[in-house]
C-alpha cells in the first residue's frame, strides 16, 4: 500500500505564520500611530496659520481688530499649549462674535510647548488659562491691516527639538518653516 500526505499545513506552519502575520501588524501599527501624531501637529500649526491670515483678512474687511492669545493650561494633569481668539469691542477683548467654529479654541498634543517673541521681547512668557478674567492677546491684527509682529516657536517638550517655526512681520505676511528652515513648500 501506497499512503500519501494528504495536502494541508501542520499546526506548526499554521502558528508561524500567524506569529509573522501579529508581529508585522504592530508594526505597522506603531508607524501609523506615531506617524499620526506628527499628521495631527502640522493640521495644527498649519490651522493656527490659516486663521491668523483669516483673521487679517476678516479685520481689514470688518473694520475690527482681532487678537491671538497664547496660553497654557492643564488638562488631565498634563500641561498643554493652546491658543483663543479674540476681538477687541467697545467694552474690550471678548470672544469674535462671528465665525466661532473658526475661531474656536485649539491645543496642542501635550508633546509639545510654545515660544512667542513678539518684536523687541525675545521670548514672551505664557500666562496659565483662567489666569486673566478678560484676557488681551498678546498678537493682534488690526483693521489698518497691520499685525504685532512676531514668531511662535513649536518645540518638541522633551528634547527641546525645535519642530515648526510661524513668524510674520508688521504687515501680517505668515511663513510657517518646518524646523525653522525654508523650503521649496514654503508659501
Amino acid at each position: 500500500m501506497n499512503r500519501r500526505r494528504q495536502g494541508g499545513f501542520s499546526l506548526l506552519e499554521l502558528l508561524v505564520t500567524l506569529f509573522v502575520v501579529v508581529l508585522v501588524t504592530s508594526l505597522v501599527t506603531l508607524n501609523i500611530t506615531s506617524g499620526g501624531r506628527d499628521i495631527q501637529l502640522d493640521a495644527e500649526v498649519q490651522n493656527l496659520a490659516d486663521v491668523a491670515i483669516y483673521a487679517l483678512d476678516e479685520a481689514q474687511m470688518l473694520g475690527v481688530d482681532y487678537g491671538l492669545y497664547l496660553q497654557r493650561s492643564e488638562q488631565d494633569g498634563r500641561l498643554v499649549y493652546g491658543y483663543t481668539w479674540r476681538e477687541r469691542r467697545p467694552e474690550g477683548w471678548r470672544a469674535p462674535a462671528s465665525g466661532k467654529d473658526i475661531f474656536a479654541a485649539r491645543y496642542l498634543p501635550p508633546e509639545v510647548e510654545l515660544q512667542l517673541a513678539l518684536e523687541d521681547v525675545a521670548v514672551v512668557e505664557l500666562p496659565l488659562a483662567g489666569a486673566e478674567e478678560d484676557p488681551v492677546p498678546q498678537v493682534v491684527f488690526y483693521a489698518s491691516g497691520e499685525a504685532t509682529a512676531g514668531a511662535i516657536d513649536v518645540l518638541r517638550r522633551d528634547t527641546g527639538e525645535l519642530l515648526w517655526r510661524l513668524e510674520w512681520d508688521l504687515l501680517g505676511r505668515m511663513r510657517m518653516l518646518r524646523r525653522g528652515e525654508e523650503s521649496d513648500f514654503d508659501s
